[in-house]
Parts: C-alpha cells; sequence; structure tokens
C-alpha cells in the first residue's frame, strides 16, 4: 500500500529535493510579488482613466445582466461535464488499448494519442465548424464546441491515465496471478481502482482544462460564458467591466476545482501514511 502511495506523486513529476524546494519557495514568492505589482499598476490606470467608477460596475448588480451571464455560466460547465463524461472513459479504453499486447490494436491508439495531443484545440474546431461541412458532415453548435473538447481531451488525459497504470506497484499484478486472476480480471478489479484512485486529482485538474477549452465556442457561437460576455459588452459598452466580471467567475469556477484536487491528494497522502 505504500509503495502505490508513494507513487501517486510520482505519476505525472519527480518530487523535487531540498535545493528545488527552496528554489520554487522563491520564484513563487517572486511571482506573488510580480502579480501584485501588475495587479496594482492596472488598478491605479483603471482608476485614472475612470473604469473604477462605480457607474460602471452596478449594471452587474442588475438581475437581468446576472442572469444573462448565468445563462452562459450554464453554457460553460454543460459542455464541460458532457465532455468530461465521455472523454474520460474514452480516455482510458486509449490507455488501456496503447498497453495492450496486440501491437495492431496499441499502435493505433498510439497513432490517435499522439495526433490529438499534437494539433490544436481551435484547429479542431475549425475543422468541424468549416471543413467537415464542406462534405455534408454538420453538427449543431452544442456539438461542435464538445465534439473537439472530447478529441483533445481523451487524448491527453489517456496519457494521465497510462501513468496510473504504470504506477500501480508490479507487486499486485503478481498477487492476482497468485491468486487464480487472468490479466483481464487481473488489470479491471486490482490495478484500474488503485490507477483511478492515484490519477483522481490530475482528472480533477484535466476538469479544469475542459472548463478552459470551453471558451472555444465563441468561435461556433455557442451560447458560453464568454460569448455572452462579448454580447454583452455590445449591450453596456464597459469592455473592460465586463470581461473582469467574466474572468473572475472563471477564476472562482478554477480555483474551486483545484481545490478540490488538493483535498484529494491531501487525502491519498494520509492514507499513505496511515498504510
Amino acid at each position: 500500500m505504500s509503495t502505490n502511495s508513494s507513487s501517486a506523486t510520482q505519476v505525472l513529476f519527480d518530487a523535487p529535493g531540498p535545493k528545488g524546494r527552496r528554489r520554487i519557495l522563491l520564484l513563487s514568492v517572486l511571482s506573488v510579488l510580480g502579480i501584485a505589482g501588475l495587479i496594482g499598476a492596472g488598478l491605479w490606470q483603471f482608476a485614472v482613466n475612470g473604469q473604477l467608477d462605480a457607474a460602471k460596475w452596478l449594471p452587474y448588480l442588475r438581475r437581468d445582466y446576472i442572469a444573462f451571464l448565468g445563462e452562459g455560466l450554464w453554457g460553460t460547465l454543460r459542455a464541460t461535464a458532457v465532455a468530461a463524461v465521455i472523454a474520460f472513459p474514452f480516455a482510458l479504453v486509449l490507455a488501456l488499448a496503447r498497453l495492450a499486447p496486440l501491437r495492431p490494436l496499441s499502435w493505433a491508439a498510439t497513432a490517435w494519442i499522439e495526433f490529438f495531443r499534437g494539433i490544436p484545440m481551435l484547429l479542431v474546431v475549425y475543422a468541424f465548424l468549416l471543413a467537415l461541412p464542406a462534405y455534408g458532415v454538420t453538427f449543431d453548435r452544442f456539438w461542435m464546441l464538445v465534439v473537439p473538447m472530447i478529441l483533445v481531451s481523451s487524448a491527453t488525459t489517456a496519457e494521465v491515465f497510462r501513468a496510473g497504470i504504470r504506477a500501480v506497484d508490479r507487486g499486485q499484478h503478481e498477487a492476482a496471478a497468485a491468486i487464480g486472476l487472468m490479466p483481464r480480471q487481473s488489470m479491471v478489479s486490482v490495478i484500474l481502482p488503485q490507477a483511478v484512485r492515484l490519477v483522481l486529482p490530475s482528472l480533477v485538474l484535466a476538469l479544469v482544462s475542459l472548463l478552459k477549452d470551453s471558451t472555444l465556442g465563441f468561435v461556433v457561437s455557442y451560447n458560453e460564458l464568454q460569448f455572452q460576455g462579448k454580447n454583452m459588452v455590445s449591450i453596456t459598452r464597459f469592455l473592460v467591466q465586463t470581461y473582469l466580471v467574466v474572468s473572475g467567475i472563471y477564476i472562482v469556477i478554477n480555483l474551486l476545482l483545484t481545490r478540490v484536487a488538493l483535498v484529494l491528494d491531501a487525502r491519498m497522502q494520509k492514507r499513505a501514511a496511515q498504510g
């Protein structure tokens, strides 16, 4: 148990040593100070140009404006949730296929993963928007966004699952074989449950990435949060205020998801210590 749990923090990266931790701490402090300085300078500039006037912010407290942005937020969350529900299981299938002893299957999965890992998602969105309709293949705006999200996320998340499967201690395979389990039964009953637990924090971070990818919905005019923000700018004429509000919403959601990932990781570390 302790060996498996200690591998959890090494699924995607190596733990830094004392000198590395000090360097990371120093860079973190300098980064925070730099960001704080930039924010301060930005606020001062906004104040000088009247962008902080109450009259330019009070409209965002109106119910109709809140409902307008809420509609876009619902579109963002809906696209992210649907993409995750499809992409993550598909990613697991791709990871298993890449690890399969059958070479043609492994090669096909590898080609899929490397292709969609290497291609920008924006290009995939444009393919669904412009290229495929030329051949009579059309989707509604929701799926023009969600399908590219699924394709790209499944490829990147497949590598997360593959790393998790490889991080499971080899002794678990041998123990499963010792009690008479076939390789397929061993994978399903013993290896996969442990691998999923190992990569669970990384899956939450992959969900954060999907949420960010949903901002490309504006390309296909899908009614997500950023697209609604663009529409609100045309209504209020307050570009700075609108996009700051929209950015704030994204930041809050991403912070919450990141917090979930940290809590899950902390629980895994606690179980490792108890094991």
